[in-house]
C-alpha cells in the first residue's frame, strides 16, 4: 500500500495546478446528463449512500441531494470542496482523521486527500457508486489499483460509470480514453457489466471530433 500512496502522490502536483490554474474542464455546470439519464436505474431508494471517488465540486452531489439520498465523495484539492459547500450554500464541519479532513453536513460527507488512503471503515456502507470523473482522470498505471480499492471499500457496490473513448494519438489526458475492453479487464471478475449509453461528444473535444462518451451500469 506504501508503494501505491507513492505512485499516486507523484499525480497531486498535476491535480493541484490543474484547480489552481481553473483548468476544470471536466466540471460540468449543470451536473452530469447521463447520471440523469440512468440514475432510476441504480434502483436506489430515499436514505440510501452514494459514493463519488474523485468528485471535485462536480452539481452531480447536489443534484444527489435533492434526490433524498446521503452522499460521500473524496477529493485531493482542498480549494474544491471549500467552494462546493459555498455553491451549496452549507456551512460544513471540518475535522481531521488519521489521513484526512473531513467536510460534513446533512446527508453529504467529503474526505480531502489521497483516495487510495480512504478506507471502509471511514467510509461505511455504500449503496451504490457514481464514477463520472474519477477512472478518466488516472493516468493508466494508476488505473488497475484504483479499481480495486474502489471495489475493496464499497464493497462491491453498484456503479454507474462514464468514461471517454478516443485515439489517445491525438489528444492528450485528462480525462483520459478509457475503452469498453478496459472496463471490463477492469470489472468484468466482479460485476454484470451493461453498456447502457455511447454516442459522439456533441461539438468534439479538444478540436477532434472522433471522441465518445460511454456510460456502464456494473451490478
Amino acid at each position: 500500500m506504501s508503494d501505491l500512496i507513492s505512485k499516486s502522490k507523484a499525480q497531486h502536483d498535476q491535480w493541484h495546478d490543474r484547480w489552481k490554474n481553473n483548468n476544470i474542464g471536466f466540471h460540468e455546470a449543470d451536473g452530469n446528463h447521463l447520471l440523469k439519464r440512468h440514475f432510476k436505474a441504480l434502483g436506489l431508494t430515499p436514505g440510501q449512500h452514494v459514493f463519488l471517488p474523485l468528485c471535485g465540486k462536480t452539481k452531480d452531489l447536489g443534484w444527489l441531494l435533492s434526490n433524498d439520498l446521503r452522499v460521500s465523495g473524496i477529493e485531493l484539492n482542498e480549494s474544491a470542496i471549500i467552494q462546493l459547500f459555498e455553491e451549496l450554500s452549507v456551512t460544513p464541519n471540518v475535522e481531521r482523521t488519521e489521513n484526512h479532513t473531513l467536510y460534513s453536513a446533512a446527508n453529504i460527507r467529503i474526505f480531502v486527500g489521497d483516495f487510495f488512503e480512504l478506507t471502509k471503515v471511514q467510509l461505511g456502507t455504500v449503496d451504490a457508486v457514481f464514477d463520472r470523473a474519477a477512472l478518466v482522470a488516472l493516468p493508466i498505471a494508476l488505473r488497475h489499483d484504483y479499481t480495486r480499492h474502489l471495489i475493496d471499500i464499497t464493497d462491491n457496490a453498484r456503479q454507474l460509470l462514464v468514461c471517454y473513448d478516443y485515439d489517445e494519438s491525438l489528444i492528450s489526458g485528462p480525462p483520459f480514453s478509457v475503452t469498453e475492453q478496459e472496463v471490463y479487464s477492469h470489472y468484468n471478475a466482479f460485476f454484470n457489466i451493461e453498456g447502457a449509453f455511447r454516442q459522439p461528444v456533441e461539438g468534439g473535444f479538444r478540436g477532434e471530433k472522433n471522441v465518445y462518451e460511454a456510460a456502464y451500469l456494473l451490478r
